[in-house]
């Protein structure tokens, strides 16, 4: 500065001609009054006399197996490390322990709620409604019927049935809805009534078109019920579901209300299942207790991170995609393609087609639209801050001029929802050809006529995210495409739209997410996740760990520790039991 070298802020020790350098250092966050000194020293004396004490919960043989370090070794190698190695051995062990003691408290919540009894449903035959199916179901259909037709028909543990706690997990158009329509027919022929809640009124209503025609050939009575339903209309709903008249009512928020009784509730259907707050999910639990309780997800995730988010659920994975399902060509552009897209665009329409457009923010000063699915969020900004973002209103508008005579909208979450559900119910008419969008539209209704995803700033959108988008096209009989449109300079921005480009399965997606990304993407969601709203960790360690191998142990690990002993009162895990209360809330996994 002014032909002078400086330095800011410098840290420095003081050198004689005995003393030793450290090559590695460690930094701490500090406070007024608190020097790096004086906290490395303390942190020093604690190390050096007290870690000689410390009892590793740990059993041992787990912590062979995997070549890990003691804690003690391993707390003393995070601060003061002989080496990278080291330092590497310990963050490792941390890691570890991170994720095996999340795992541990999740798999006994699991093994607990396994021993809830449920409603016994009797042995039937589903020939009936299968034959009105006008496909045959794909092998993975059929084993997640039969997972839930042995969860609540056939398995008994002392006699009694256990509720059923399941998810189905699979891609967007994998068929998850006609099983959850098979398991409310399973519900029906034993006596039971079912209740199928959806996030949106234009959800619910698709639900109740499709499962009704089927169900109703059959004699069972299917009601619907949402916000617009009239309050005449509502009462007498209530009504009918109090006496038993209602078989399967399908609806929205509106079937958490309290006037809502049921005759005889035996199971619980929840779509979209990340829609919905752990709190809200309960209320229709809370009513009967002992109904069953299926969930749906259409976001795969990597298989080593399904017990972080599922742990305590079963799950049964969709991973065939229907018989005649074609492929969505996917390309990725950038901006010098714009003309040819608008002609594209054209093109489509002409020829019967509707497409959707997606961008990151809704008015051109916005944030990027924070409505991203677990795992799979917005990737950072950083990565695109070559690339100005699209936002919804303002190139709606840019649209309308440079594509005259092609009716086109545009739907954001500020919207009241009233207003979402109008102009979705225009694109679902097929009034509306061209749908400018946020991302509200990635959990959404069938779209037959849909043939064209633009995907705007795609660089700014997990993988699976952008696989989800993917998937609201290809739906009909029309050959679909999907355009990916990116500036980035970024080569890992660059690397993940080849990997979309290039894949269309969705658990290999997650999968090359997971390495791209790392697993601190994840973990840093599942805090927030809806799936668990309390007794969170913070992963510390975990979040800069790649090695997926490891969580991968620490769940098995777990897994089969809670199997062996759920309350841990053993002797061999009387310590696991201390450290899994000390680092969970009391009110989260084990009681």
């Amino acid at each position: 500065k002014r032909n002078y070298l400086t330095i800011t802020n410098p840290k420095y020790e003081l050198v004689s001609e005995n003393s030793i350098l450290e090559s590695l250092v460690p930094i701490y966050p500090l406070t007024d009054g608190l020097s790096s000194k004086i906290l490395e020293k303390l942190i020093k004396h604690c190390v050096n006399d007290y870690l000689p004490f410390v009892k590793d919960p740990l059993p041992e043989d787990i912590r062979l197996g995997l070549q890990l370090p003691s804690l003690a070794t391993a707390i003393k190698n995070a601060h003061f490390p002989t080496d990278e190695n080291a330092l590497f051995s310990a963050r490792r062990r941390l890691a570890f322990d991170e994720m095996f003691y999340f795992a541990l408290g999740i798999s006994i919540s699991a093994s607990k709620k396994e021993m809830v009894e449920g409603v016994s449903f009797t042995k039937c035959d589903i020939r009936p409604l299968l034959d009105l199916i006008p496909y045959e179901l794909t092998g993975a259909q059929k084993n997640a019927v039969n997972d839930i037709y042995r969860d609540t028909v056939l398995k008994r543990i002392n006699g009694k049935t256990p509720a059923m706690s399941r998810i189905l997990v699979g891609d967007v158009g994998s068929g998850k809805t006609i099983c959850a329509t098979i398991a409310l027919y399973i519900s029906y022929l034993s006596g039971y009534q079912s209740a199928l809640m959806v996030p949106t009124e234009i959800l619910a209503n698709q639900h109740y078109e499709d499962i009704s025609e089927l169900l109703g050939k059959l004699g069972v009575k299917v009601s619907l019920l949402t916000g617009s339903t009239t309050a005449s209309k509502k009462k007498g709903i209530y009504a009918e579901l109090k006496n038993g008249e209602i078989d399967v009512i399908i609806g929205t928020h509106a079937l958490l209300s309290d006037k809502i009784e049921f005759a005889r509730l035996g199971l619980i259907v929840t779509d979209e299942q990340h829609r919905f707050g752990v709190k809200q999910r309960s209320v229709l639990k809370d009513k009967v207790s002992q109904a069953h309780t299926l969930v749906m997800s259409a976001t795969p995730i990597p298989r080593s991170l399904a017990l972080a988010l599922y742990g305590d659920l079963d799950i049964s994975r969709i991973d065939e995609m229907p018989k005649g399902r074609m492929r969505v060509d996917t390309y990725v552009v950038d901006e010098g393609y714009r003309p040819r897209m608008e002609q594209f665009i054209r093109k489509q329409v002409s020829e019967g087609g509707q497409v959707y457009i997606v961008c990151p923010s809704i008015e051109k000063e916005d944030e990027v639209e924070g409505e991203a699915l677990v795992p799979g969020g917005l990737m950072n900004s950083k990565l695109s801050a070559d690339a100005p973002l699209k936002s919804a209103i303002e190139y709606t508008e840019e649209l309308k001029k440079h594509l005259t005579g092609i009716e086109i909208a545009c739907l954001h979450g500020k919207m009241r929802n009233a207003e979402k559900d109008e102009i979705m119910s225009h694109f679902v008419s097929g009034t509306t050809k061209v749908l400018v969008s946020t991302t509200v539209i990635e959990v959404g209704v069938n779209v037959p006529n849909a043939t064209l995803m633009i995907v705007e700033n795609a660089d700014r959108f997990g993988l699976s995210q952008l696989h989800q988008l993917r998937g609201r096209v290809g739906r009909g009989k029309k050959k679909s495409y999907c355009i990916l449109v990116s500036d980035s300079k970024s080569e890992k921005a660059k690397s993940r739209l080849e990997v979309m480009r290039t894949t269309y399965d969705g658990y290999e997606i997650a999968e090359k997410d997971l390495l791209l990304r790392g697993p601190g993407d994840f973990f840093s969601t599942i805090n927030d996740n809806n799936l668990r709203q309390s007794g969170g960790l913070d992963f510390r360690f975990a979040s800069d760990c790649d090695d997926t191998s490891l969580f991968e142990s620490a769940f098995a690990c777990a897994k089969d520790i809670a199997k062996k002993d759920p309350n841990l009162t053993s002797v061999e895990y009387c310590h696991l039991f201390d450290e899994v209360s000390r680092r969970l809330t009391k009110d989260s996994y084990i009681s």
